[in-house]
C-alpha cells in the first residue's frame, strides 16, 4: 500500500508560548491522517458509525518525539497500515517537514460495537477497502 499523506500547516493555536508544536497536538495531525485516508477510501466515519455500529477506538500509540514542528511550518501526516486482523488494525504513521522527520509513531486501532463498546469484527467492506491497492 503506498503511504498516505495529509498537508498540515502549523497554526499558532498549534503551539506553545514559544512558537513550538506542543506534543499533543501530533496525536491530532495523526487522526487527522488516519480520518481523510478512510475518507480516501470512501469511508464516511458518521455514516459508517450509523450503518455498521461499529467504530475505531485508538489501543495504544508507540510515538517517538524526534524534532520540534514551529509556527506557521508545512508538515505533512503520513500513515502506512501495517497489520490488519479481524477487530484491530495497526499503522505506522509519521509528521514530516519536507525530508525531515519530526514525530513516528505506531498506533493500534481497535474496531467496537458502538453500543456497547466491545470488540467487533471490522466489517468486510470496510476490510476490503483497506486492502485495495491504490
Amino acid at each position: 500500500m503506498q503511504p498516505f499523506n495529509l498537508p498540515i500547516r502549523v497554526y499558532i493555536e498549534d503551539t506553545d508560548a514559544g512558537g513550538i508544536v506542543y506534543y499533543a497536538n501530533y496525536l491530532k495531525y495523526m487522526e487527522r491522517a488516519r480520518t481523510e485516508w478512510l475518507r480516501s477510501l470512501g469511508i464516511e466515519l458518521d455514516h459508517w458509525q450509523a450503518q455498521h455500529r461499529t467504530l475505531f477506538v485508538v489501543r495504544s500509540v508507540n510515538i517517538d518525539y524526534k524534532m520540534p514542528g514551529k509556527f506557521n511550518d508545512q508538515l505533512s501526516a503520513t500513515l502506512g497500515l501495517i497489520e490488519l486482523k479481524k477487530a484491530s488494525m495497526r499503522c505506522e504513521q509519521a509528521i514530516m517537514r519536507g525530508d525531515c522527520t519530526l514525530t513516528t509513531a505506531v498506533v493500534r486501532l481497535a474496531c467496537v460495537n458502538a453500543d456497547t463498546l466491545g470488540p467487533c469484527a471490522i466489517p468486510t467492506p470496510i476490510r476490503e477497502a483497506m486492502t485495495v491497492e491504490r
